[in-house]
Order: C-alpha cells, then sequence, then structure tokens
C-alpha cells in the first residue's frame, strides 16, 4: 500500500507515525513544504516570553528520527496538484525546482493554514509580523529590545497570549480588537470582561471595537498604525487576526466549508475515496454544533492519531472520533480562564431553549491560606438541565475544573446529577460542597 502524507506537522507527522506502527508493509511518503516536521506551533507565545530557552523543546521529533522509523521524508517540496481521478501527486521540490508526479493508493491531506494578512499598505514591511513559523518569532526577539511601542491586532488566542507574555517586558503594549469584547468566539461577555481586567491589570491597552484600516510608513518601516480616528505611534506591529486554510490548489475539488477548509467525517474522510484530511485545513465535527472549523493542535493530533489507523486498514478496523467540544484554556497574566462546550452564541445559534446559571464560589476552605474565587458559568437545557457548555475564570489552575466540565457534557449528564457528583475533597484544595456542585445547584 502506498500512502501519501501532505504536511508533516501536527496531524501530518501524527498520521505518518500512527500508520507506520500499524502496517509495517505500508509505504508511507511525508511531503513537506519547510524544512522541519513535528512542530508545535502553539508554544511560540511562551517562548517569546522566555518560559523557555531551547527552540528545539517545540519539536515532537526530528527528520533524522522520521527516517529512522522508515517513513520517506521529503522536505522542502510543495505538492502543487492532486489528481483525484488518476490518484497521484505534483510536487515541487523547493531547493531544485525539479517537478515530480507520485501515485498513491491512500492520501492524507494536512496541510494546516496560513495568517491572515491584511490588504494594507505596508504589511509587508520589516517591522510587522507573523506569528505562526519560528523564524518570525526569531527575528522578531532578535529585534525585541529595539521595540517599545508595540500594536498586536486581533484579541483572539494569540493575540491576547502574545500580549500577556510581552507584558512582563516593559513594553507599551497596545491590543487591538474589532468586536465589542476580547475571545469573543469562545467566552461569553461576563468572561471577555474578565479576560480584558486582568490583561488591563498586565498593562496592556486594549482597543474594542477598533479595526487597523491603515500604517504610517517611515524609512520602509511602519510607523503608526491607523485605528478609528486615531494613529497610535508603534515600533512594530503584531498580526493575530485569524487563519486561512492552505487548501487553495484543491479549490473546487473537495467538499469545503465556505472558507475553504475540507469537510470531513468522523473518520477522517473527505468527501473524495481513500482520501482524508485533519488539521487547520480541515472541519472538525463537533457534538453539538456539528461540522465546524476549529483550527486547534488538540485536534490535529487526536484526528492524526485516528487517521493514521483507518489509512492503512480494513474499514472494518477503523477508528472513530468521538466529536470534539472545543475546550480550551487561557492564560492571562496572575488569572485564567476555560471553556467547553457550547456559549451562549453557540446555543442561540442552534435555536436551543437553554439557561443558564452564574456563580461566584471559593477554591478551598476558607481556613486554609491563599482562598480564591473562582467564577463559573454552566449553559443547560431549559427542561431536561442537560449540561451544554460551561465557562469558568480564576487563579491558581481554577480552569483544571473543565475537565470534570468536559466529561458531564460527554456522558449527557443533568445539572441536577453534577450538584452532588462526588467530587473529592480536602481543605487545601476544595470545600465540602466543591465550586461545581455549587454552580450546578444554582440552575432551576
Amino acid at each position: 500500500m502506498e500512502v501519501i502524507v501532505i504536511g508533516g506537522i501536527a496531524a501530518g507527522m501524527s498520521v505518518a507515525a500512527k500508520a507506520r506502527r500499524e502496517n509495517p508493509d505500508a509505504t508511507i511518503t511525508v511531503i513537506e513544504k519547510e524544512n522541519y516536521v513535528s512542530f508545535g506551533a502553539c508554544g511560540l507565545p511562551y517562548y517569546l516570553g522566555g518560559q523557555f530557552e531551547d527552540e528545539n523543546e517545540m519539536f515532537a521529533r526530528t527528520p533524522e528520527q522520521i527516517t529512522a522509523s522508515g517513513i520517506n521524508l521529503l522536505l522542502n517540496s510543495e505538492v502543487t496538484d492532486v489528481n483525484f481521478d488518476e490518484k497521484n501527486v505534483t510536487y515541487k521540490d523547493l531547493v531544485t525546482n525539479d517537478v515530480t508526479t507520485k501515485a498513491y493508493d491512500r492520501l492524507m491531506i494536512a496541510t494546516g493554514a496560513s495568517p491572515i494578512v491584511p490588504n494594507i499598505d505596508g504589511v509587508d514591511s520589516d517591522n510587522v509580523y507573523t506569528f505562526t513559523r519560528l523564524d518570525d518569532v526569531n527575528r522578531l526577539m532578535s529585534k525585541l529590545d529595539q521595540y517599545q511601542n508595540i500594536a498586536i491586532v486581533g484579541g483572539g488566542f494569540i493575540g491576547v497570549e502574545v500580549a500577556e507574555q510581552l507584558a512582563p517586558f516593559n513594553k507599551n503594549i497596545t491590543l487591538i480588537h474589532s468586536r465589542e469584547r476580547l475571545m469573543n468566539s469562545v467566552f461569553d461577555s461576563e468572561f471577555g470582561e474578565k479576560i480584558e481586567e486582568a490583561l488591563s491589570n498586565e498593562g496592556i491597552n486594549i482597543l474594542l471595537e477598533s479595526r487597523a484600516n491603515g500604517f504610517t510608513l517611515n524609512d520602509q518601516s511602519v510607523s503608526q498604525v491607523l485605528v478609528n480616528d486615531q494613529a497610535i505611534d508603534v515600533d512594530a506591529v503584531i498580526l493575530a487576526v485569524g487563519f486561512k486554510p492552505n487548501t487553495h490548489f484543491l479549490k473546487d475539488k473537495l467538499d469545503m466549508l465556505d472558507n475553504g477548509a475540507i469537510i470531513t467525517d468522523n473518520f477522517g474522510r473527505t468527501s473524495i475515496k481513500d482520501v482524508f484530511a485533519a488539521g487547520d485545513c480541515a472541519s472538525v465535527n463537533d457534538r453539538l454544533a456539528g461540522t465546524i472549523y476549529l483550527p486547534l493542535a488538540t485536534y490535529a493530533n487526536k484526528m492524526g492519531r485516528i487517521i493514521g489507523t483507518n489509512i492503512v486498514t480494513e474499514e472494518k478496523d477503523w477508528n472513530e472520533f468521538n466529536g470534539a467540544l472545543s475546550s480550551s484554556y487561557l492564560k492571562a497574566g496572575a488569572s485564567e480562564a476555560g471553556a467547553t462546550g457550547l456559549n451562549e452564541a453557540g446555543a442561540k445559534a442552534l435555536g436551543l431553549d437553554y439557561k443558564t446559571t452564574l456563580v461566584h464560589a471559593n477554591n478551598h476552605s476558607n481556613y486554609y491560606p491563599n482562598q480564591q474565587t473562582i467564577m463559573i458559568k454552566l449553559i443547560y437545557d431549559a427542561n431536561t438541565f442537560v449540561l451544554y457548555g460551561a465557562q469558568i475564570f480564576g487563579q491558581e489552575e481554577a480552569v483544571l475544573r473543565i475537565q470534570a466540565l468536559t466529561t458531564a457534557i460527554y456522558a449527557g449528564l443533568t445539572t441536577k446529577e453534577l450538584g452532588f457528583m462526588d467530587f473529592g475533597y480536602a481543605p487545601p484544595f476544595a470545600s465540602t460542597w466543591e465550586a461545581l456542585n455549587i454552580a450546578a445547584n444554582t440552575a432551576k
């Protein structure tokens, strides 16, 4: 069996490694545009912030390790076309410019996504950065001591994480977001406000309902960001406005979402037989919301492992993904936020008859030092009380309680059941009534 994997970062290498273990007789070839594999870009904000110094910590495997495992690895090679009828791919060696066509029996597409770059004059200036590639972040780090005024455009995960990690460097950080709340696609407004407050406490200036409409250039560098009716002086600009799936070379050949993400099922299959896809170039099937675009590393790795089995075995032996819940965490200075399942916007979009409850509960017994308040919101069915979603804000690992709430949603538990769930108790860790019990028991 000839298996070709397009892309060797997260999903792609997960597929290749698992497929090699599942079927040692299969010939597995990974074609990767970069000169590296198995890179975890999620670590980049924390690398920038000095939480660790060795960039190699972000690489799960080296090319040498991949090759030694029996996988054929073609680096610096870009797939330019796929002929699904003839079952072959055409790729270009980016060093020699040689073009080659290679046949496959089964194909995995894991081409990832690229950062969205606004169409603004000067966006290609040397002091404008995106935040997905190690080379770009190393370039930013090499000049960081020259930058005092830094604008970050985009208030999603990357924008918030980068701002939070730059704050201790005593820079003038301005976070520009087009919506009325940060992290608006993940958290409800009560939690967006808390995140903004936490970042403001770190000295970060936040501009909401604001768009970067233009740049003022000075000697080929951006000196100002034009935002609504004001001009912000900057030494550097970091763009974090979202991602676009790298599927342009497959346009009109596969079923896709409106943004170009390849639609897949819980087996990782696309609309074409023997072709699979996962990672930031593909959709994810959410247990509650259905087929959505959710470019998170957790799903790239989970779907990669599932497809790694399916791509080299008979269909009767395939593994199936049990569905996403959009579970995520965020650090904001000394505080942290977590979410799982549906937020209110998601519940409204699905037309669900739902209710919510929002409580402030203590993380542990009052006589044990450093007691803190945790804010918990539950979203549940108005009639059956089945849990749909949850959000948490607090400090010192408060967000780890999201794990229990994720499990509750997977199990289809009600708030009534959750209210008397037998969570562990000891004064340093919880109260006799655990905070999740308290929140659930307020659901009416």
